[in-house]
């Protein structure tokens, strides 16, 4: 049995990795070692997501998915939702979440008669089918609030687009101008490498101008 641990962020200036630490806290919590790591900024309302794909073709037999929290996993439309679980069943994997404490008997199996595994299954699989419900309903709800407030500004003409973060991105060219590393401004600001190579890339060109 392995453990792989899937981390996901909705966006390219959100951390991924943010929850890395946390995980493998919580696995040695449980005397387990996470073998690998997937890591995407995809949006969890789609199925395409090349890394999740990508674990569960890389998983043995009842191997487990560790996941922060089960929206990492479950903000998908239903009929997604069941897709998903159909390719997880298919190589038995188990789901476990630091929210979602039956999960954590999965990481601690000891009987060999396939009873607990039965009634772990069983268990989960309400548990996380109703997660997903909230996940998702909780996804849409944040949607069409949004929208309406984006409709709200257009319609008293105070709109204007989605503005970048220009204290975090000046934070990130002083940084780099310092000389820190990528990695060293992730572990200061918890940032994704893409937003510090586009801020990198506004310096370069912004010092050839």
């Amino acid at each position: 049995m392995f453990i792989r641990a899937y981390l996901r962020a909705s966006t390219q200036e959100q951390n991924a990795e943010r929850a890395k630490a946390s995980l493998i806290q919580f696995a040695e919590q449980h005397g387990q070692r996470i073998a690998a790591f997937y890591t995407e900024n995809v949006s969890g309302a789609t199925l395409h997501r090349p890394e999740l794909m990508r674990l569960i073709a890389e998983s043995g037999q009842g191997d487990i998915v560790l996941v922060e929290q089960i929206d990492r996993l479950a903000r998908l439309k239903q009929q997604d939702w069941d897709t998903l679980k159909r390719k997880l069943a298919a190589k038995r994997l188990a789901i476990v979440s630091p929210e979602l404490p039956t999960s954590w008997l999965a990481l601690d199996k000891k009987d060999d008669t396939g009873f607990t595994d039965s009634i772990l299954q069983a268990v989960n699989s309400m548990m996380l089918d109703m997660l997903a419900a909230v996940a998702r309903k909780d996804y849409e709800a944040r949607r069409r609030r949004h929208v309406q407030g984006i409709n709200k500004a257009r319609s008293e003409g105070k709109y204007q687009g989605r503005q970048p973060d220009l204290k975090r991105r000046q934070h990130i060219a002083s940084l780099l101008r310092t000389g820190h590393s990528y990695s060293e401004i992730q572990d200061i600001l918890g940032c994704s490498r893409h937003l510090i190579a586009s801020v990198a890339k506004e310096q370069k060109q912004s010092d050839a101008a």
